[in-house]
């Protein structure tokens, strides 16, 4: 794929510059996701690297290009302004904005609405392969001094935080190298998000400011995650730690802080020391599927008490606030997962993203993966099929909230009304067995 990214500095120069847009789908976003972020800061979909264009010769600005220039100067300065009155500094703003850049490839990604999702045997097949597993056991011991200090002071096991940098950056092997100063700025003046994207941008000047990291070395996607965990601007003020005592936070080359940050944000968001993420079960027989919802959540012991066993035979971990999880509807594996599964959701608010951290720290640690099949015989949804199913649904009555092609909370339970009404398994799976059911007369 190609791109290109307009140069401009405050005296008005304009120039064009065209290169190479490559993206790695680190797995941010995915047809089970809630459309809501969980936690403030949460990271808007995206991939996770976008790699900077290299300058090629100029061409003749387009009128699209011309009409642009003086509009994005003028955000820019109306910002700096703004973020002045803030209390940031000179330095940093000339450092930040004397050679701003506009990216158009930044817009086009963020408006970009996959048309196909993908199942969760897909998404995982991908997320937590053999490769992926292997590599993760030999960083979990290159880091393993590092990782066994932050789980001291944070509770957090090391094969949660290598698990979440494996999902991230691929083990820091690609992070990114989109220009955050310049992605967030693109974001802020294109408007769609730009109460968010103006916050960002002025937690990444305070970080500037702090010295933490220079403005060059600031890099990340293209929706402005950074670093080798991929912290949000907010996130990294929140959160992020100087761990190995040189004055900076630094999740782009520290490893001590890479982890530590990680592990607190972790610990912060509920993680609870001892605990595990949940585990894989088998459902008793009658087994209401309307109750499989992360909204009800009751002590382990009572799912237990209800006929819930562990795929293994064993009896259930100990999980004060447990859900029952079922990823693939009623005909694919069953979970029970507890408050750090919910504390992996406010990194990432997906299920497949926190439901393959699981699994890859499950299986870095020796554990196995899946044990029961997956329906592969299922397609998944794309959205246009999507909104034909929360339409079909509406018209019979079932209500499911705006037809915008997601699978949100409103469409699940409206969903499942509609399977008890003709007596299927009211678990909210969308199929095209189902939407095929609905459209007919």
């Amino acid at each position: 794929m190609h791109s290109s990214s307009i140069t401009f500095s405050l005296s008005g120069r304009f120039a064009l510059l065209a290169g190479a847009t490559a993206l790695a789908a680190l797995l941010v976003g995915c047809a089970s996701a809630p459309s809501t972020p969980a936690a403030p800061g949460a990271k808007p979909t995206e991939s996770t690297a976008v790699v900077r264009p290299a300058p090629t010769a100029p061409r003749q600005a387009a009128p699209d290009d011309a009409a642009i220039e003086p509009r994005f100067a003028k955000w820019v300065a109306d910002f700096r302004a703004a973020a002045r009155a803030q209390g940031i500094s000179e330095a940093t703003l000339r450092n930040a904005f004397d050679q701003v850049r506009y990216l158009p490839r930044v817009i086009e990604l963020d408006r970009a609405q996959p048309e196909f999702t993908r199942t969760t045997w897909d998404y995982l097949d991908n997320a937590v392969t053999p490769q992926r597993v292997a590599t993760g056991q030999d960083k979990l011991q290159q880091v393993r001094a590092e990782a066994d200090l932050a789980a001291a002071r944070y509770g957090v096991p090391p094969a949660v935080v290598v698990a979440i940098w494996g999902m991230e950056s691929n083990y820091g092997g690609n992070y990114g190298n989109t220009p955050v100063v310049d992605a967030l700025a693109t974001l802020g003046f294109e408007g769609r998000r730009e109460d968010w994207a103006r916050r960002e941008l002025l937690a990444a000047l305070k970080i500037l400011d702090s010295g933490d990291i220079a403005r060059e070395r600031m890099i990340g996607s293209w929706a402005g995650a950074m670093g080798q965990t991929q912290f949000l601007p907010s996130n990294f003020l929140a959160y992020a730690v100087d761990a190995d005592g040189d004055g900076r936070r630094d999740i782009w080359g520290s490893m001590p802080d890479v982890v530590a940050s990680t592990a607190n944000f972790l610990a912060r968001s509920g993680w609870q020391a001892g605990v595990p993420w949940g585990v894989e079960v088998q459902l008793p027989a009658g087994f209401d599927f309307g109750r499989a919802d992360m909204a009800v959540r009751q002590p382990s012991a009572q799912w237990a008490a209800e006929g819930l066993r562990a795929i293994d035979g064993q009896p259930l971990p100990e999980l004060a606030d447990a859900s029952v999880l079922l990823p693939a509807g009623a005909r694919g594996p069953a979970f029970l997962v507890g408050p750090n599964f919910r504390a992996v959701l406010r990194y990432n608010n997906s299920t497949n993203y926190a439901l393959a951290v699981s699994l890859l720290a499950q299986r870095l640690g020796g554990g196995p993966g899946v044990q029961a099949p997956w329906p592969r015989d299922t397609a998944a949804l794309s959205r246009s099929q999507v909104v034909e199913l929360q339409t079909a649904l509406s018209q019979r009555g079932f209500a499911t909230g705006a037809a915008d092609g997601v699978m949100g909370p409103a469409t699940r339970e409206g969903l499942r009304r509609y399977q008890r009404s003709v007596g299927l398994p009211a678990d909210g799976y969308p199929s095209a067995e189902l939407l095929l059911r609905l459209q007919q007369p």
